[in-house]
This record gives C-alpha cells, structure tokens and sequence, in this order.
C-alpha cells in the first residue's frame, strides 16, 4: 500500500485530505510543518509527500531543498493558497514533481498522485534494475592478471582516451568496456553496444552512422545510427576485427574530425562521442594481411587492455563459481547450492577454451542437475 506524507500548518486541511486518501485506500501520515516533516522524510520512507508552501519554521521550497540533500527517492507534490507561476516554476526546478493550487480540485488531486506513485514506481524500479545490471556486471577476481585490468581500469576512466580491449572469446571484454562507461565523465550518458561480428558488411555502415530515407531499397524511413544514439556517451565497437574496410574507412574518418554523414545524405552532423573497442583477433596479423587499416588501429589503440584468459586466471575460478551460483540463484528465485572443495579444485585443474562465458554455463547446469551440494561426482558427470 502507497505511503504518504501531508505536510500543512492547517489542521483541517490534514484531516480533509487523510479522510479523502485513506478512504482510496491510501496510507497516511502528517507533520504540521516543515521541520517535522523534514524528521519524518529522513527517518521513514513515503513514495509521496503533499506539501504545502507557506508554513511556520520552515517553508515548502526550503523543504525541497533539505530533502535534496537527503537524495530520498520521494515525489513532492506543493500545494498552497498563495501560489503563482514564477513559485511553481521554482518548485519545479527544485524536484517538485506538481503543484496544486487551494482550494484542492479532488479530481486533480488523484489524477496527479496517481501519475506520482507511478513515477515513484518506476524510479524503483529502475534503480533495482540498474542494481542488478551493475551487480551482474561486475568484475570478480584476486589474481594479478586481473588485478592490473582493474588497475588500468581505474586508470583510463577518468580520462577521455579511446581504449582498444584485446582478450579471446568469452573473456569478459564487454564487462571492461562497461567498467570504463561507468567509472567515467560519461556514465550519465548512454552506452550504446554495436556487435560488428553480428552485422552483414553491407548493413554496418547504416547501422553505425544511420541512412536518410530511399537511400538504399529497403529504406523506407530515416533511421539514426549508433554513433548519433551514443552523443555524450560511450559508443562500444565489439568484434572491430571484424569489420569491413570501407565502414573502417568510415569510422577513421568519423574519428578524426567527431562529424558523421548518414547513408544517402549529404548533412553532416557532429558528434560527440567516446570510442571503446574490442576484438579477439591479433590486429597486427590482420594489418599484415590487409584485413585491418593500420591507421585505424592506431586511432583506436590509444589505450591498450588485454583481458586475461580463465586459464590465466585460474586462481580466480572459486570466486567466480561462489558469484554464479548466487545470481543464477536470484535470477531462478531459489536458494543458492552449495559446492564441495573437492569439486572447486576440479574446475580449477581443467582447461577453459570458452573462459568465464563456459564456466557460468557450467555452473548453471551444475545447478540444475546437481545435488543440493554440489559434488566431484556431480562436476565430473556434469562439467565435462
């Protein structure tokens, strides 16, 4: 049930407003002025509060200012006799999700708390999702070798240099990438991923820079590209190695002067924009081979990660199983098994060809088959 918070010096005005929202089926409580409000809100949580504006001790707008500070995920709804446009422009500014003028139209009132607690669920459930992103996107591990990734990590963040993550298969590249994101200036921004793997070679330039509309048979409407979505964020080119020369051709071009032009379009358009890439593939050799423009290389190799293999890392594997066997436990709403040291030190002794990526579907499916704890027997009819 919604919990909410009346704050008004006027007593009848708290006893309407309970009698009307706790006949909705709402639950209530008040504070008589700004103070005792600014208590409640700190020691409790509401997912609305309906404030007034002019109150004894404290008013509604320093109110809004105090409760900023506490970064509580509440929607403030200010109400007041005494209202104009330049107070409800304030309000607003200040993180007011509405303002209602007295004498309270009902109608009104309902309509705006309901669109409130529904805001107010949704920045819950946002945070819980972004938690979870965040949670499951972490980078786990002890050994040296991923000590220095976290290390370099900590290092390029901050900075605004284009990173080049080498690292076979199933390694955890994209997970760096999104350390990067996330530690940087950036993370406000988007992160926007393109698999140049994934793409047919005909497709990737429209995909990454867009196309304007007829300039090709299928395109029917304008489309923007990656590189417009990613402005003021990250843009990630996983599988690079894997992208035709002309889109390179493009790309270094898009690199050098941060402008782009869609596919069939003359307008060019700047962006603002930083380029994190990744690849399996030894560059050098596909240099060599005429696969992979040097200059491009070097355009995007500014910073250069290399991501361990499991293998490299095997000290790190009992950490990691400990971490899978929790989040595929959260994720199938059971209770975490647990795994006997004899079967730790199995999946430690074999070899990973698929890295991190083979082990988490090891675990899962020790999880599914396995007994409650799990066991060498289980590991060894199961992981191999």
């Amino acid at each position: 049930m919604s919990k909410i918070l009346i704050i008004d010096d006027e007593k009848s005005i708290r006893y309407t407003l309970r009698e009307i929202l706790e006949y909705e089926k709402y639950t209530i409580e008040e504070a008589k002025d700004g103070e005792e409000g600014l208590e409640m809100i700190t020691n409790n949580h509401y997912d609305v509060v309906l404030c007034d504006i002019k109150m004894p001790k404290m008013d509604g707008i320093e109110l809004l200012d105090k409760i900023a500070l506490l970064e509580k995920e509440v929607q403030i709804i200010m109400i007041s006799a005494h209202g104009n446009i330049e107070t409800a422009v304030e309000a607003t500014k200040k993180g007011a999700f509405d303002f209602i003028q007295k004498p309270i139209d009902l109608n009104r009132l309902l309509i705006t708390l309901k669109n409130a607690l529904e805001r107010s669920s949704l920045v819950t459930e946002t945070k819980v999702l972004k938690q979870k992103i965040a949670h499951k996107s972490e980078i786990v591990g002890f050994s040296a070798a991923i000590h220095n990734v976290l290390d370099d990590i900590e290092k390029v963040a901050p900075s605004e240099a284009r990173v080049l993550i080498t690292g076979p298969n199933g390694s955890g590249k994209e997970l760096v990438a999104k350390a990067i994101h996330e530690k940087s200036a950036r993370n406000k921004g988007p992160m926007v991923e393109v698999n140049c793997a994934a793409i047919p070679s005909e497709l990737i330039e429209s995909e990454l820079f867009g196309h304007e509309k007829g300039a090709f048979t299928s395109a029917i409407k304008q489309r923007i590209g990656k590189f417009e979505q990613a402005n003021g964020g990250t843009l990630f080119l996983d599988e690079i190695g894997d992208m035709s020369l002309s889109a390179q051709a493009k790309v270094l071009r898009a690199l050098q002067e941060k402008k782009i032009a869609r596919v069939g379009g003359d307008k060019e358009f700047s962006v603002d924009v930083r380029v994190i890439a990744a690849t399996n593939k030894d560059l050098k050799k596909e240099i060599a081979a005429g696969n992979f423009r040097e200059d491009l290389y070097h355009r995007l190799g500014v910073i250069l990660i290399k991501v361990p293999s499991l293998d490299e890392r095997k000290e790190d594997i009992e950490v990691l199983v400990e971490k899978f066997l929790g989040d595929i436990a959260k994720e199938y709403g059971t209770k975490p098994k647990a795994i006997s040291k004899q079967a730790i030190n199995f999946l430690e002794d074999r070899s990973w060809t698929g890295n991190i990526r083979e082990l988490r579907n090891v675990v899962e499916r020790l999880i599914i088959l396995g007994a409650e704890e799990i066991s060498l027997e289980d590991v060894k009819r199961y992981a191999i």
